[in-house]
């Protein structure tokens, strides 16, 4: 970019003051016509005969030397729908003020009337050039400058200034860029990742763009360019169908218009127009980092003193400092680049040496060097360097992100790995995870190369972590699509059929210990029996528990607690035992109560009332000791790994689905459920619920106020239901509507030989496990256990029922139930 070049906007025909352009504006934002850059340059045009014509009739001999610029967005001419006008008066101090102050109102009331945002400012050229000084923003927006009107040497003037003011004060000026761009993604974050993304501000959107703008203004440093303008141009046209379909001026991509954004652009749906979003932020955030490395390293450069600049230079003529990383790959400079000697045609593991180089060095890969080597194919299969190549990139842990980065921005993983481009930039609708399928993916390879020293296959766990989801490209379940993949890739990388067939096991079940542990009854022998089955193997077992976590860690941090490993660690050794030959635990010897529990059953026997107890315990770990006083109550209470409550009362219809609308009531959030019957003094079945809860915020409810309500719940004098409802209807009214998938009940078939399996999932919410709990017990089923599992704003719950019989219930009866807790949770 240099001072010479005008920004200019497509010439438009003059439109009067009056009705002309709002209506001329109208049409051309309606009517089917030019879109993306031609319309926001027709629009630019058209607002600018608009503005000029204003200026000329607002003109008088009074106010000589006067000229009207437009800045930023509308000085580049990339005028969205809904877009403020930056605008500038210039004059050159000879005019009255009162002159000036009625020309300016004759300027900006228009704009105000017809409801458009503006941006505006009356200086003299030597104020212009102040501001500038003192605003960094003012600063950028004149380096679009555009003359629309008047004196034109005015505003030549004030661009020659800028661009000369812009270069000189680069040096200090660019670090406050800089720093203003890190702000902007710490509060915005990294729109190629967000479901609900700023086309503006967001790190990779609008914004940084403009940035790479003003550092190649600087002569400093200059962007990559491939793509860049495209990737550019999307973004634009996404924020202009954004702004037609809500008719406001907003940069948020919410998901409530997704849909609307998408077929205003011609896109299928919601995740095709997130896919292009998040690719085009994906090229400008690429660009930005690149550039900004150069600026760093330009600016140190110059900050060295001259006469140590010269006596460096003099020592290292015609090479440089190199300081050797591997065969071919020297770091010069703070990157990895290719040492003088490098051959790529000859050594087509160059660029897999030198990536794994540059991530265990923690330096980037320079951009020139991927560029050199990616010419040379890698012969397939893989040859052995070139997988070690690989392992050791994966290993490296965070560094190997942005070196990924780079060469999935150069293209070169999908050359590498072909399935890769089904997962690039894929988004993930469900809240809970973090990142795009294929970030997600390299995330969970970071997280695994810290749990290598616990596996004796550091290299099968890596490349599983990095496939685990690549079915998440094809229709149907992701881990059925994904181990045929993994066979695929594994063969193409190299590894020998036994170390295939693990990979793809490792693929298909990594869903299989978190989801069993969570949603199964580990007590239950058929439940360790399946797992068993479906690994096969002490060391594939081995694997998929470290591949497991790995996996979870790198979904999000509602995705893995304490909690859920000490599940999963439970579920993991009985299943290692039985694949050693361990004789599997007596099931009557599981289901013997605890001294605590049959003290609460004779209490609740003699005094025929419910009697319960809150029970600290770390999430994973055994319980507490038996003491009321220990759990935290009122306002010191912070209570973040849940509490065990037991509960012993008469058995009676309605016990299940009272208890849970008291918890709900409380805001307690069940993570697991136990029930079971004992009979201490023969006077009658006693229910005893072992529950695991947490508090939703705030401190834990004392035990009589539980007590007590649940007293009133089974009585019938508190009114569950109801209160439900009513927080419900006041929450929905507090936040935004946002239409969820329909609940499915269905009957795990196979989960448990001495029970039925009936499997809920919906949308979580207050008291839903209440209305799960007043459907079974509608349908005069018993509840054995529950597991409860929250992801995000999803419950999967599992419910293991037998009939009135303790035996399991016949499969059309079984059918029979879900069909009804599905209705009554629609």
């Amino acid at each position: 970019m240099t001072e010479s070049v005008e920004h200019t906007a497509e010439p438009a025909t003059a439109a009067p003051a009056g009705g002309g352009y709002p209506a001329a504006r109208l049409r051309l934002l309606q009517d089917e016509g030019p879109t993306g850059p031609d319309r926001r340059a027709a629009l630019a045009g058209l607002t600018d005969a608009w503005l000029a014509a204003l200026l000329a009739g607002a003109s008088a001999p009074a106010a000589p030397g006067t000229a009207l610029v437009a800045v930023g967005g509308y000085g580049r001419g990339e005028l969205s729908p809904r877009s403020d006008l930056d605008l500038l008066l210039l004059h050159d101090g000879r005019a009255a003020t009162a002159d000036l102050a009625a020309l300016a109102d004759r300027l900006w009331y228009p704009v105000w009337d017809l409801g458009l945002d503006l941006d505006h400012s009356v200086r003299t050229p030597a104020e212009a050039r102040r501001a500038a000084r003192d605003d960094l923003k003012v600063q950028l927006g004149l380096l679009d400058a555009r003359h629309i009107a008047g004196d034109a040497d005015l505003t030549a003037a004030v661009r020659t200034a800028a661009f000369a003011d812009w270069r000189e004060g680069a040096p200090k000026r660019l670090p406050e860029l800089r720093e203003l761009c890190r702000d902007r993604t710490a509060r915005q974050g990294e729109l190629q990742y967000l479901l609900e993304p700023d086309l503006k501000e967001a790190h990779g959107g609008l914004r940084d763009a403009t940035a790479l703008r003003a550092i190649a203004a600087s002569w400093l440093a200059d962007a990559p360019r491939d793509g860049l303008e495209t990737a550019r141009t999307r973004l634009l046209d996404t924020r202009d169908a954004l702004h037609l379909t809500t008719g406001r001026a907003t940069d948020r991509l919410s998901l409530q218009e997704q849909d609307q954004v998408a077929g205003a652009l011609g896109l299928l749906d919601a995740d095709a127009l997130l896919r292009r979003t998040y690719e085009s932020a994906r090229t400008i955030a690429y660009a930005a980092d690149v550039t900004w490395r150069e600026v760093g390293r330009v600016l140190r450069a110059r900050s060295v003193k001259p006469a140590l600049r010269g006596l460096l230079a003099a020592r290292t003529a015609g090479r440089g400092v190199r300081s050797p990383l591997a065969d071919g790959v020297v770091e010069l400079d703070g990157e990895a680049v290719l040492a003088r000697t490098a051959r790529p045609e000859r050594d087509p593991v160059l660029l897999l040496r030198a990536a794994a180089a540059a991530a265990q060095g923690g330096v980037p890969l320079a951009t020139h060097a991927i560029r050199r080597c990616a010419a040379a194919p890698l012969p397939v299969p893989w040859p052995a360097e070139a997988r070690e190549q690989l392992v050791t990139l994966l290993g490296a842990g965070a560094p190997t992100v942005p070196v990924w980065e780079a060469l999935e921005a150069e293209g070169v993983i999908a050359r590498w790995l072909p399935d890769w481009e089904r997962v690039r930039c894929r988004p993930q609708r469900n809240p809970v995870h973090t990142w795009t399928v294929d970030r997600h993916l390299v995330e969970t390879a970071v997280r695994a190369a810290a749990l290598t020293r616990r596996v004796h296959r550091p290299d099968l766990l890596l490349v599983a972590a990095l496939l685990h989801d690549i079915g998440k490209g094809w229709p149907g379940d992701h881990a059925v699509a994904g181990e045929t993949i993994a066979r695929d890739v594994a063969a193409r990388l190299g590894f020998g059929p036994g170390d295939t067939a693990v990979i793809a096991a490792l693929v298909r079940h990594h869903l299989l210990l978190v989801e069993t542990a969570t949603r199964r009854d580990l007590d239950d022998p058929d439940t360790v029996d399946a797992v068993a089955d479906a690994v096969g193997s002490p060391g594939t077992l081995e694997l998929l528990h470290a591949l497991t976590e790995a996996d979870a860690l790198a979904t999000g941090p509602a995705a893995w607690s304490t909690w859920r490993a000490g599940l999963v660690a439970t579920l993991v050794q009985r299943v290692a035992d039985r694949l050693a030959g361990e004789p599997a635990p007596d099931p009557r010897d599981t289901d013997l109560p605890t001294a605590e529990q049959e003290r609460l059953a004779f209490e609740a026997a003699r005094t025929d009332g419910p009697v319960l107890t809150l029970r600290p315990r770390p999430e994973g770990g055994p319980p507490g000791p038996v003491d009321d006083a220990a759990v935290p109550t009122g306002d010191d209470a912070r209570e973040p790994v849940g509490v065990e409550l037991l509960i012993a009362l008469p058995d009676r219809p309605g016990v299940l689905p009272a208890a849970a609308g008291v918890l709900a009531l409380h805001r307690l959030t069940v993570r697991a459920a136990d029930l079971r019957t004992l009979d201490p003094l023969d006077r009658g079945p006693v229910l005893l619920l072992s529950w695991r809860v947490a508090a939703e915020y705030g401190s834990l409810p004392e035990a009589g106020r539980l007590r007590a309500d649940l007293v009133r719940a089974l009585d019938g004098s508190l009114d569950v239901p109801g209160r439900l409802a009513e927080r419900e209807r006041a929450y929905a009214r507090r936040s935004r509507t946002v239409l969820a998938p329909p609940p499915r009940v269905t009957v795990a078939a196979g989960s448990s030989r001495t029970a039925t399996v009936i499997e809920v999932r919906a949308q979580d919410a207050h008291g839903l496990l209440h209305r799960i709990g007043r459907a079974l017990d509608a349908a005069q089923v018993r509840v054995r256990s529950a597991h409860i599992s929250t992801l995000g704003a999803n419950a999967v719950d599992a419910f293991y029922v037998t009939g009135p019989d303790g035996a399991p219930l016949p499969g059309a009866v079984a059918t029979e139930v879900a069909a009804a807790v599905e209705s009554a949770l629609q």
